[in-house]
């Protein structure tokens, strides 16, 4: 029986519980100090084997109190990206596998500085994008002799969206903001380069839709540090309905709220509605030499919302629970394959869709 803790019951974590509670192999334990996710996770229990514990997660002595009591053996962060660190120390510390959702950087390297000689896993970066992407681009990559450009797409939309913004907010409002004003990384011409957010715009179409598609901070994850001096070029981009970038652009950059997030973050809670009527987009095109000549291939996949365990979920909480509790579930089913820091992209794409969490993918 594999303990497992999430800490965090917001919209990932509670779902991210939800799965794993599905498969008998799991004890799950959720906790958090939010008194706006009672209700759900009241709903949840009745039909879901989720013990819940009301902590606050930033209380790391009231965690390791409950780690101990409970015996847990592995620790999954649904928590913002900077409260990571925190949570990763304590994975460290009590020899416990530990799994993250992170997009963010800098909080990627801590987590690896930490794993260093570990003999449990670390494993950040387990969502959508970073995540799925780098598993679907490494997938594709694998059919090249010789690399010249990969492209990773994702956009997380509403279905309907009738707004200036063209958006709603459908994840973590301080992880959409982090993404959207923090420094990228790319490989251009063969070398690795730091590239400006909302940056790089163009257009892409897919299905006869229009999309447009931006650079975006941590969503190429630890691929272009993988194939560095191996591709040409790699870029990530998030897709958004066009004019959304330009209209980010001033409240980031003229009007300097990149400067101010508490105060972006109050505006776009109070002013973009959320929804669950979305659509998750996974693009990835590759080019390079196969058999002496050119080609292209790509890896398409839109994901919409669906019923599990009771509950509609939308497309961004399937695609991003669905992620890492794929990588969980594949890991802590044969742990003796496994030790410190782990990559996305050493998981196989058949290995993901075969999951039977990670089906969620293309059971559509």
């Amino acid at each position: 029986m594999h303990r497992v803790l999430i800490l965090g019951a917001g919209k990932i974590g509670s779902l991210i519980s939800v799965l794993l509670s599905q498969e008998k192999e799991y004890d799950v334990h959720l906790c958090d100090h939010q008194a706006q996710c009672l209700p759900l996770i009241n709903e949840l229990q009745k039909t879901n084997n989720i013990h819940f514990a009301r902590i606050d997660a930033e209380n790391t002595h009231d965690i390791e109190a409950y780690i101990n009591k409970q015996k847990i053996g592995t620790l999954i962060s649904a928590l913002p990206y900077y409260c990571n660190p925190a949570i990763a120390q304590l994975a460290r510390t009590h020899n416990l596998h530990y799994f993250d959702l992170t997009e963010d950087v800098e909080v990627t390297e801590k987590v690896k500085q930490l794993s260093e000689g570990a003999s449990s896993v670390f494993v950040p970066q387990c969502g959508l994008a970073p995540g799925f992407i780098s598993i679907a681009a490494h997938d594709l990559i694998s059919h090249f002799d010789t690399l010249d450009t990969v492209k990773m797409r994702v956009g997380a939309l509403p279905s309907n969206p009738n707004n200036t913004l063209k958006y709603s907010l459908t994840w973590s409002t301080d992880g959409l903001i982090n993404e959207y004003g923090n420094p990228c990384y790319a490989i251009i011409d063969d070398e690795l380069a730091a590239v400006q957010p909302l940056e790089g715009l163009e257009t892409i179409t897919v299905d006869g839709l229009l999309y447009e598609a931006f650079n975006t901070s941590g969503g190429i994850g630890t691929l272009a540090e993988t194939y560095q001096g191996k591709a040409r070029n790699m870029n990530y981009k998030t897709l958004r309905y066009p004019g959304h970038c330009e209209k980010i652009r001033f409240l980031m950059n003229e009007l300097k709220l990149n400067d101010a997030r508490d105060t972006l973050k109050t505006i776009l809670e109070n002013a973009v509605p959320k929804t669950m009527q979305d659509v998750v987009l996974v693009y990835v095109s590759v080019s390079g030499i196969q058999h002496g000549e050119f080609y292209e291939e790509n890896y398409v996949q839109k994901i919409y919302p669906k019923h599990i365990s009771g509950q509609l979920w939308s497309a961004i909480q399937i695609t991003t629970a669905s992620g890492i509790c794929s990588v969980v579930d594949i890991i802590l089913s044969s742990p003796q394959d496994y030790h410190g820091f782990i990559k996305q992209e050493q998981f196989s794409l058949a290995q993901i869709l075969e999951n039977r969490i990670g089906q969620n993918y293309s059971n559509q």
